[in-house]
């Protein structure tokens, strides 16, 4: 049988044609699979991510309360759903993990001149340091940050045995359009201090008066990496005092001394979770095949010392991921002729922080690689406020073209009225940007699908449930739906292009799981 003859016969599932007539009728969706879509709701969609992006949930940081809070929430919607559960704990994958990070029971900062000693507050802080550090009365040498020619006149001897003194900028909160350049200007300021040896960087912040504290480093035991030791720590101080103090300070070589105690990291175990359920397939051979849907859970937290709102609740991204597969799922299930591959609906922690629930799925797989047809990675499908104009009733894939995935969502786009197109620019350039990636490394055929790349409150607190666009959500969820039942209903899986050179690694991927 052709590969066209069986993409016709499963296609028939799904959608059915008039009866014989005069003219070619447009096909239309098949009774069972139209009240399938129908169940997918704007108003449901609605429901699930005012609480998934609720400030209760605390912008759902990995790890956190909120997050595990989220997880019993959609594993709660899965149970509902019928799936079946597929993880070692109910619908929970668990990954136990270690969390590196310093106790502050002994921290103190003190910096002192002529006039006055002062003692910063553990929360008037915040830095990224593996190691301990313990300096008593280090001089300070001021350096304006932005005055490139002062730098560039400060000699090593100047520095020796002294701690600098500047205020860097926070890229984060810079327009999008001059990140790139302050990204420069820091790297190109951070290589003269390693060329200096310079131990510490003390950097003031005259927007907040309290900060973040000590980061955390995740760490998996079984792809344990040693922690990256900088050459260059830096601490950022939000007291106004020192402020002040470095307003008065002359640049240069300064009277000022700088005292620190800070302990190494200690470690603690954490408890990480990807959550997944599957729709058995009905098909004797192929529901031991199967199809992924996915999205991840997880957004960037609270972040401590922001005035106003510092809970980056990340409705879109990836709420709107995240409720979509809740709510797929819950619609798949009410088919009465189940597809006849098996479906996989599946969230995941971490991607945040580096694609870690999707990285730790792809080397702990719970269906076999060989047998996972492909993944739809849903990601930001939730805006139309994007940058480059309104995105209404279109959405599009990363790596359109790496894959026959594309051409499957164009078919299911043209029957509900969505249109699915490749975006020249971002297309090639947003694949390795999400959980997708994970699974293409594997070999899977694996595409990230969202409706805006860049919108406003990307990475912000102001990503909030009710500025997404539901009732374009519901429509592009339901053509999400078809296509997942054009590719599970197919005995002819999803084929990586392997004319197209930037497939070619995960041609090899897929070839080297096959056998071939």
């Amino acid at each position: 049988m052709t590969r066209t003859l069986r993409s016709s016969l499963a296609f028939a599932v799904i959608v059915c044609c008039l009866g014989a007539q005069a003219a070619p009728q447009k096909p239309r969706i098949a009774a069972d699979t139209k009240a399938a879509l129908d169940h997918i709701s704007a108003n449901s969609l609605r429901g699930h991510l005012s609480f998934i992006a609720s400030d209760a949930l605390e912008g759902r940081n990995t790890p956190s309360r909120g997050l595990d809070i989220a997880a019993e929430y959609i594993a709660a919607q899965f149970r509902r759903a019928g799936l079946e559960p597929a993880g070692d704990d109910g619908y929970f994958q668990t990954a136990n993990w270690l969390l590196a990070e310093h106790s502050m029971d002994a921290f103190t900062l003190e910096i002192r001149d002529a006039n006055e000693t002062i003692a910063v507050a553990r929360n008037q802080v915040s830095f990224s340091i593996e190691s301990a550090l313990s300096l008593k009365r280090a001089s300070l040498f001021k350096i304006d940050f932005n005055d490139s020619a002062a730098l560039a006149a400060v000699k090593p001897e100047q520095l020796d045995g002294r701690i600098v003194i500047t205020e860097m900028p926070d890229i984060r909160r810079a327009e999008p359009s001059l990140r790139g350049e302050m990204f420069r200007a820091q790297n190109q300021f951070m290589s003269r201090m390693i060329d200096f040896k310079t131990a510490l960087i003390v950097s003031i912040d005259r927007t907040n008066s309290s900060g973040s504290g000590a980061a955390s480093r995740l760490i998996d035991p079984d792809n344990r990496r040693p922690a990256l030791a900088s050459p260059v720590a830096v601490i950022t101080v939000h007291d106004p005092r020192v402020v002040k103090l470095y307003d008065s300070m002359k640049p240069g070589p300064t009277p000022a001394e700088v005292s620190i105690q800070l302990d190494a990291t200690i470690e603690r175990p954490v408890k990480l979770r990807n959550v997944l359920g599957v729709l058995r397939g009905s098909d004797p051979v192929l529901q031991d095949s199967f199809v992924l849907v996915t999205a991840h859970y997880d957004h960037l937290g609270i972040r401590a010392g922001m005035s106003g709102d510092n809970i980056f609740n990340g409705a879109n991204d990836d709420g709107s991921g995240t409720v979509s597969v809740v709510e797929l799922a819950a619609a798949l299930a009410t088919l009465k002729q189940r597809p006849r591959r098996s479906i996989v609906f599946m969230t995941f922690f971490g991607e945040e922080k580096g694609l870690l629930g999707s990285r730790y799925y792809g080397r702990h797989p719970v269906f076999p690689i060989e047998k996972t047809v492909a993944d739809v990675n849903l990601e930001q499908v939730g805006r139309t406020d994007s940058s480059e104009g309104p995105q209404i009733a279109n959405a599009t894939l990363t790596g359109f073209d790496y894959s026959d995935v594309g051409t499957i969502f164009q078919k299911a786009g043209e029957l509900t009225g969505i249109k699915v197109y490749k975006h020249e620019q971002n297309s090639d350039a947003f694949f390795s940007r999400s959980d997708n990636q994970a699974l293409a490394d594997q070999g899977v055929p694996a595409h990230t699908l969202c409706t805006a790349f860049v919108y406003p409150d990307y990475h912000g607190a102001g990503d909030h449930w009710n500025k997404i666009d539901y009732a374009n959500m519901e429509k592009v969820d339901r053509m999400v739906a078809l296509a997942l039942m054009m590719i599970a209903n197919n005995p002819e899986a999803p084929k990586w292009n392997d004319a197209n050179p930037k497939a070619a690694r995960y041609v090899k991927a897929w070839n080297e799981h096959h056998g071939n």
